[in-house]
C-alpha cells in the first residue's frame, strides 16, 4: 500500500510538471506553381514561398511560477520543391532564441527577426512573401549590412503593453564582423482597429569614404475599418552619398471565405555610388494583387500576380530567375496551396 501511495505521488508530481512545460512541433508547407516573364525570358517552374514561408520548427514554454516563464524557438526554413533547407552555411537560419518572459515584458536573446524591419514588415498585406514581396526593394545600399531581415547574436527586449502602446529595444555585438553590429528601437501604439510605430536602426560597416554607418528609419501604420483594412509605410535607408525612399501602401478586404490583398509600392534612391555613378534615375515600381481562399484553418488556396517596372539601371525583378537586364519589367503569377500543423 505503501509502495502504491509513492507511486501515486510520484504521478501527481509528474503531471504537475508538464502542466508546466510544454514543447511544440510545428510547421508549414507553401507549395504552387509559377510564371515568371523578365524582358523578353520566361519561366515556368514549381515554386514554394508564395504565400507563406516553408518551415519547420519546435518551440517549448516553461512557467517558473510568479509570472515568470523562460521560452525558447528553433526555426528552419526550408525549400519544399526540392527538400533542401533553405540556407545551406547554418540550419536553425530562421530563428534561435531563448527568452525570460514576466511582467516587465520579454528579453529575448539569439537569432531573429530585426527591429526594423518588422518595423515596416507588419504593414505590408504580403507579409513580404512571394512575388509580392517588398524586402527586394530595401537595398542595403552596397554597405554591407547583414542586418536588414534578421540578424544574429542579438538582443532584444519588448516591453508590456501598456494601454495600446508598446516599444522595442534591439542589440547586436557583432562580434569583430563588419555589418552585423547594429542597434535599433521602435515604438508604436496598438488598440482596436489601429496600429501605428515608428523605427530607427543603424548598423556599423566597413567604411567607404570614411562613413561607416547604415542608418535605416521607418514610419508605419495600419487601420481596419471592417470591410477593408488598409495600411502603408515608409522606409528611408542612408549610407555614405546613397539614399533611398520607399512608399507602400496596401488593402486587404474579406471576401467570402477568403480574402483580396491589393498593393502598390514605389521605390526612389538618389546618391552617388562609390564608383561616382549617380542612381537618381533608376526608381522602381511596384503593383500586385492576390486572392487567398480558406479551405479550412490550416489550408489555403492562393492565386497572385505582381508586376515590377524599373527604370534607369535598376533591375529588379518579381522572381530572379530568369534574369533581368537593368530598365526591363517584370511580370508575374502564381497558384498555389499552404498547408501548416
Amino acid at each position: 500500500m505503501k509502495r502504491f501511495a509513492t507511486l501515486a505521488g510520484l504521478a501527481t508530481l509528474s503531471a504537475a510538471a508538464a502542466a508546466q512545460s510544454t514543447v511544440t512541433l510545428y510547421g508549414l508547407l507553401d507549395m504552387g506553381v509559377r510564371h515568371v516573364r523578365n524582358g523578353d525570358a520566361s519561366v515556368t517552374s514549381l515554386s514554394s514561398n508564395g504565400n507563406n514561408t516553408s518551415r519547420f520548427g519546435v518551440r517549448g514554454m516553461e512557467d517558473l511560477g510568479d509570472g515568470l516563464r523562460v521560452g525558447f524557438q528553433l526555426e528552419s526554413g526550408l525549400t519544399p520543391d526540392t527538400g533542401a533547407t533553405s540556407e545551406a552555411t547554418r540550419f536553425w537560419n530562421r530563428r534561435s532564441t531563448v527568452s525570460l518572459i514576466g511582467p516587465l515584458g520579454e528579453l529575448r536573446l539569439g537569432r531573429d527577426y530585426t527591429v526594423t524591419y518588422l518595423g515596416f514588415e507588419d504593414y505590408d498585406v504580403w507579409s513580404d512573401i512571394g512575388l509580392s514581396s517588398v524586402a527586394k526593394f530595401d537595398s542595403s545600399l552596397g554597405s554591407g549590412r547583414d542586418t536588414g531581415v534578421r540578424s544574429d547574436n542579438q538582443i532584444v527586449y519588448f516591453t508590456p503593453a501598456l494601454s495600446g502602446f508598446y516599444g522595442r529595444l534591439g542589440f547586436a555585438p557583432g562580434e569583430g564582423v563588419a555589418g552585423k553590429k547594429s542597434i535599433a528601437g521602435r515604438a508604436g501604439f496598438a488598440a482596436g482597429p489601429i496600429d501605428a510605430s515608428l523605427s530607427y536602426g543603424r548598423t556599423t560597416v566597413a567604411p567607404v569614404a570614411g562613413d561607416d554607418t547604415f542608418n535605416t528609419f521607418n514610419l508605419g501604420a495600419s487601420y481596419d475599418f471592417g470591410p477593408v483594412k488598409v495600411s502603408g509605410y515608409t522606409t528611408r535607408s542612408s549610407f555614405a552619398d546613397l539614399r533611398i525612399v520607399n512608399y507602400y501602401v496596401g488593402a486587404q478586404v474579406p471576401v467570402g471565405r477568403g480574402s483580396v490583398r491589393a498593393s502598390y509600392l514605389r521605390s526612389n534612391p538618389s546618391g552617388t555610388t562609390a564608383a561616382g555613378i549617380r542612381t537618381d534615375a533608376d526608381d522602381a515600381h511596384q503593383f500586385a494583387l492576390g486572392y487567398l481562399y480558406d479551405l479550412s484553418r490550416r489550408t489555403a488556396l492562393y492565386a497572385n500576380v505582381a508586376r515590377v517596372s524599373n527604370s534607369g539601371a535598376s533591375a529588379i525583378a518579381v522572381d530572379r530567375n530568369p534574369v533581368l537586364a537593368a530598365g526591363a519589367d517584370s511580370t508575374g503569377f502564381e497558384v498555389g496551396m499552404r498547408h501548416s500543423f
